[in-house]
């Protein structure tokens, strides 16, 4: 099979550093190995998407001389394709509702995430079905979240596949550790899907074979890994890179507000100063 390499920018603002460095670390092995270069934009958020990001993605890559392979995928043309992985996952038994608001959720945890949010103490997860009938014709939103131990009882130990420090070096193998997580978000009250759905789903739909992402990133690839073989799909060779960080030692983020590519462009940087800054 012929390598596949991807970027898939959510549009919910503007392109940083840390976005150019992402999309520069990719496309430059995808074309050392001679591979495909797809686009993805990961916009399920409807509600803080906008037209006008997507636009400027596709400016700002363009910018940074990278080119891709049209057509580029949407997330939000691909609902009915979440909608069928969800319903097998329901068919298998791994999914059960959660009606716990955010705030319940911190007042009831004990423990950490790997990202360092409050670790869901699974209060929903031995509801009944009387119960479960109830809040629903209360119009009681809810979550669907994966039960983690059922899913890993089905799967058992998975291997995921990892090429550090960049996508040519030999694989190793680590053992999927997914309980860290615990029972994690699959569909959301207000999307009919999560980033850790649609990602694997989709990364499946493009063949993608070598994937490559922020350490910010490394530890939800052992969720991916329990959902790709529920779901019977591919899992590709990952490598993640470090992140670009700002000044105060923080990664740059859409949500501190870290200065756009096009800002950079503006002020007259050239693309080049923006690529020779960086190794890969």
């Amino acid at each position: 099979m012929k390598p596949n390499f991807r970027f898939a920018p959510s549009p919910n603002g503007f392109l940083h550093l840390g976005h150019a460095y992402s999309a520069l670390f990719s496309y430059h092995w995808a074309r050392k190995m001679n591979a495909d270069f797809l686009l993805r934009i990961e916009d399920i958020d409807i509600l803080r998407s906008r037209p006008q990001y997507i636009e400027a993605i596709k400016q700002d890559l363009t910018w940074l001389n990278i080119k891709w392979l049209e057509p580029i995928m949407l997330q939000s043309t691909r609902f009915s394709e979440y909608k069928k992985a969800t319903k097998k996952l329901n068919d298998l038994g791994v999914l059960y509702p959660c009606f716990c608001t955010r705030s319940e959720i911190a007042n009831n945890a004990e423990q950490k995430d790997p990202d360092g949010a409050p670790l869901y103490a699974k209060t929903c997860k031995n509801l009944n079905k009387d119960d479960i009938a109830k809040k629903i014709a209360q119009n009681i939103p809810y979550v669907l979240r994966l039960d983690m131990d059922k899913a890993i009882a089905k799967v058992g130990d998975l291997e995921i596949n990892i090429a550090m420090p960049n996508p040519s070096s030999k694989p190793k193998t680590v053992i999927a550790n997914p309980k860290k997580w615990g029972d994690v978000v699959i569909v959301r009250k207000d999307i009919p899907t999560s980033y850790h759905l649609s990602v694997i789903i989709d990364d499946d739909a493009q063949n993608i074979t070598h994937l490559i992402r922020g350490k910010d990133l490394e530890q939800a690839t052992h969720v991916h890994r329990v959902l790709q073989s529920l779901l019977g799909l591919n899992s590709p060779i990952y490598t993640h890179h470090t992140l670009i960080k700002d000044d105060t030692n923080m990664k740059l983020a859409k949500s501190k507000h870290s200065t756009p590519l096009r800002d950079l462009r503006e002020s007259g940087i050239s693309a080049q100063e923006i690529i020779s800054q960086f190794d890969f």
